[in-house]
């Protein structure tokens, strides 16, 4: 005998455990399953020691869900989001524009947290909603979807019958995979160090993107460390280069950062381990299956820049639990999925081409090029309407 839900979530990530809570506190019954139990210590082995930007939109999900109460007390405000051009002949600023989000509202763009402890915050919540039932340690091993509900075979031999399955599986999905759903990928041969350091300059909110070749060096503020001024660091290199760093001792290490920083919060202090993640975009050829949708990763990916990914993945669930509020009695239906392939496809795969030119840009190693992206970042900070249109494009505002 099959157990009965409203939704499975197969993912226990950042996304799918935002997911869960979100629907559990719509009222929806949900069971969510992983195969990997949540790490959420900073210290623990396989500890995630990226961090994620919640840019304002985002915050209504967050609220709803039960979550924000419980994530505001570590926020790190993200205010200013600086770009600076240190493409010339030395390691040094160029260009310096501030993209300040007092010019279009009176909320800071959006706010910073380790990964870790979002999973650690996450989980707390579901282990509050009586109606949510997350499973670590159980992966789904098999998916037969009819028109009236999704057949999900869990590692563990259980069997769940539910309304909707929501792949949350991330960019390599299983659910997708057995719907038979294609995927565009993009690979840029290129990989990022995710790791935090402090420094002696305050970091005043600000986040840094610092282009040279490669890809961004990018800060972004966390709380105060040990008393002292802190920063997560995603260092974008093409896939050699990012693995000798990730070799280095840590004094080399460390001097290697100050200099592809140029040297603007002072030197940088290694404060965690350092993790290597492959870079490439990607997009499903749909968002929508039979009784399925795909959330997250399984429907997107994107190189991290601009604070895109987790978000987009957040107005994913925002446009899905919008549509299951308005017709309850039709959730999972075809109907229902194929609005949500129409409102999110397009606009996902305008920011996948969008951030894909981007990161090409920020790779450029001959000087020329690098000269003429300097002079674009200049012109395109000159006029304050295009700067405001900018701001709210990449908050997926309205103009």
């Amino acid at each position: 005998m099959a157990e009965r839900t409203d939704i499975l979530i197969s993912g226990g990530g950042v996304a799918g455990l935002t997911a869960a809570a979100a629907f559990g506190a719509a009222g929806f019954s949900v069971i969510c399953v992983d195969p990997a139990p949540p790490v959420t210590e900073a210290g623990a082995e396989g500890a995630d020691m990226r961090t994620t930007a919640f840019l304002h939109p985002s915050r209504r999900v967050l609220d709803d869900a039960g979550l924000w109460s419980r994530l505001e007390p570590h926020a790190a405000a993200l205010r200013i989001m600086r770009i600076v051009d240190a493409g010339g002949e030395v390691a040094e600023p160029r260009v310096v524009k501030d993209f300040d989000a007092s010019e279009i509202g009176d909320e800071p763009f959006g706010w910073n947290f380790p990964n870790w402890l979002l999973r650690r915050e996450m989980v707390a919540r579901l282990a509050d909603l009586p109606n949510v039932s997350f499973r670590p340690g159980t992966a789904t091993s098999a998916v037969l979807t009819r028109e009236s509900e999704a057949r999900v075979t869990l590692s563990d031999g259980t069997q769940v019958a539910a309304r909707l399955l929501i792949a949350a599986d991330g960019r390599n999905s299983p659910v997708r995979e057995a719907l038979g759903i294609g995927v565009k990928t993009l690979r840029y041969g290129q990989k990022a160090l995710a790791f935090a350091v402090t420094h002696p300059i305050p970091h005043d909110n600000v986040s840094t993107e610092i282009h040279r070749t490669g890809g961004p060096f990018t800060f972004v503020p966390l709380p105060d460390r040990d008393g002292k001024p802190c920063s997560a660091i995603v260092w974008m290199e093409r896939g050699p280069e990012a693995l000798r760093l990730a070799d280095l001792p840590v004094a080399a290490f460390e001097a290697e950062m100050f200099t592809r920083s140029a040297g603007l919060y002072g030197p940088l202090t290694l404060v965690t381990r350092r993790s290597v993640w492959p870079m490439i975009a990607q997009i499903a050829e749909r968002f929508d299956g039979e009784r399925t949708a795909l959330l997250a990763e399984a429907a997107h990916v994107v190189p991290p820049i601009g604070a895109q990914g987790l978000n987009m993945s957040l107005a994913d669930l925002a446009c899905l639990l919008d549509l299951a509020k308005a017709a309850p009695d039709r959730l999972g239906d075809r109907a229902m999925l194929s609005a949500y392939h129409r409102r999110r496809w397009p606009e996902v795969k305008a920011r996948v081409t969008g951030i894909d030119l981007l990161n090409r840009t920020s790779m450029l190693s001959a000087q020329p090029l690098r000269d003429l992206r300097a002079s674009a970042l200049n012109a395109l900070y000159s006029f304050k309407p295009i700067r405001a249109t900018l701001m709210k494009a990449g908050l997926g505002l309205g103009r």
